[in-house]
């Protein structure tokens, strides 16, 4: 199979927020694999006021999607994503993928749904 998209992919504004009514807000890097090796993804979050967290590694099996819940990712150091804090998303992977991102902001109780292609490097 072909893998389409690149290895590359910036997202430049991640939040969680910390309050939600009965379902939890979250944000989630959206990976497709077409291709018929498995992809590593690792994910780098930088920040305005602290050191970037580079120790979030997951898998995209060959031919599926993976939808990456940064309100459930564990790094390889055991720390978590943190809520109320803005960052940003750098993702690297060793074959090409495509890389979409949402965001569900559950603060209100109209719900707000957000998605959108990151950003590509070539």
């Amino acid at each position: 199979m072909k893998a389409y998209g690149e290895n590359v992919w910036l997202i430049p504004d991640g939040y969680i927020s910390g309050v939600s009514h009965n379902i939890p807000s979250h944000d989630a890097v959206c990976v497709l694999n077409t291709s018929d090796k498995d992809a590593k993804i690792n994910l780098t979050l930088y920040f305005e006021d602290r050191d970037k967290m580079d120790c979030f590694i997951v898998k995209c099996k060959a031919g599926k999607t993976h939808h990456i819940r940064m309100d459930r990712i564990t790094g390889e150091n055991g720390k978590k994503v943190p809520v109320n804090t803005p960052y940003a998303i750098l993702v690297e992977s060793n074959i090409e993928v495509v890389v979409q991102y949402s965001r569900l902001d559950t603060t209100q109780s109209e719900m707000a749904l957000m998605t959108t292609i990151a950003y590509a490097v070539k």
